[in-house]
């Protein structure tokens, strides 16, 4: 089973956001027009959701996309907490010390533009 609910649930969510997209896009067309009946809007939202969501599903290529992508995201390794903590400490020290170079350099450059132009 392994990643295979990972590939169910992508699939489900993204069925779920095509039928969002479609039932605010017909509305929006049909609202154009005239005032839609939302329960004929959001029937056709999730027909074509359906087949689409069915065809993408049963379509090898994607399918095989899928899988491979979420087989790709089991490899991922995350770092650990001390990792995490050095790591941030090193950006810290680093941002504090260009804070204090680029302040230093802007003294010196108000103080020489000062000096020039008065």
């Amino acid at each position: 089973m392994g990643s295979n609910k990972y590939i169910h649930f992508f699939f489900g969510c993204a069925a779920l956001i095509l039928a969002l997209l479609l039932s605010l896009s017909i509305d929006w067309v049909w609202n154009y027009f005239a005032k839609p009946p939302q329960l004929a809007v959001n029937l056709i939202a999730v027909g074509i959701t359906a087949v689409v969501t069915l065809v993408a599903y049963r379509n090898d290529n994607l399918h095989g996309t899928v899988t491979d992508i979420f087989h790709e995201l089991e490899k991922v390794t995350w770092p650990t907490r001390k990792e995490t903590s050095a790591a941030t400490v090193v950006v810290i020290v680093t941002v504090v010390i260009s804070a204090l170079l680029l302040s230093a350099i802007d003294s010196v450059w108000s103080f020489l533009t000062t000096t020039v132009l008065s």
